[in-house]
């Protein structure tokens, strides 16, 4: 309650919905609201609309415990998905933004998921080229170079590939396809948020 109250002082509104924070980090209603929505090989935490303040939060606002309170939701949805996992890692980066920003949002979240579940993390994979943000609708996978992930290790069996928000797809299936180059038997994705929820359906 004091730590809520502190960030009200300095000005913190609840990234979740913008009112008062009661609560450290996320407000109690929003915090209420908090569930694992699940479709046919991933999990996140609801639409864009509603939870995109969430992801700019942690991606912007530097507001690092958010991945530990938003780990807890998504780790129970793929416990309750049942998929068998080997391990789990994140969308990557590339090396001068993680420079510049100190940090890579996905990877956060996806840490803590995998502390979580009782499973390894790794960065299995590397970012090696830059590609312009996805329109919501674009689902233009042919758009994006098809190098623009590449194995940064060897993996085995299913895997969990976390990224902060799903929009047209086409960047998290690029991922996918190098960490089944890597050795991974299946790809299954976890999600702050998802902009257009049939983005992945015509390319699973």
């Amino acid at each position: 309650m004091l730590w809520g109250l502190l960030e009200g002082l300095l000005g913190h509104a609840c990234p979740g919905c913008g009112g008062r924070l009661d609560r450290p980090l996320l407000c109690a209603s929003c915090r209420g609201e908090l569930r694992p929505w699940a479709r046919e090989g991933m999990v996140y935490l609801g639409p864009y609309a509603r939870w995109g303040g969430l992801a700019r939060a942690l991606k912007y606002g530097r507001r690092f415990g958010l991945a530990l309170l938003l780990a807890r939701p998504l780790a129970e949805g793929v416990r309750e998905a049942g998929w068998g996992l080997c391990g789990v890692t994140a969308v990557p980066t590339l090396l001068p933004r993680l420079l510049l920003r100190g940090y890579n949002p996905p990877e956060l979240l996806a840490k803590e998921v995998a502390r979580l579940l009782g499973l390894p993390y790794r960065r299995a994979l590397r970012r090696v080229r830059y590609a312009p943000s996805q329109p919501t609708r674009g689902r233009a996978r042919h758009k994006l170079p098809g190098d623009l992930f590449a194995p940064a290790l060897r993996v085995e069996g299913p895997w969990l590939l976390v990224d902060d928000v799903l929009t047209s797809g086409a960047t998290f299936l690029r991922a996918k396809e190098a960490l089944l180059l890597a050795g991974a038997s299946r790809v299954y994705g976890a999600f702050l948020a998802v902009k257009d929820p049939e983005a992945l359906g015509p390319y699973r």
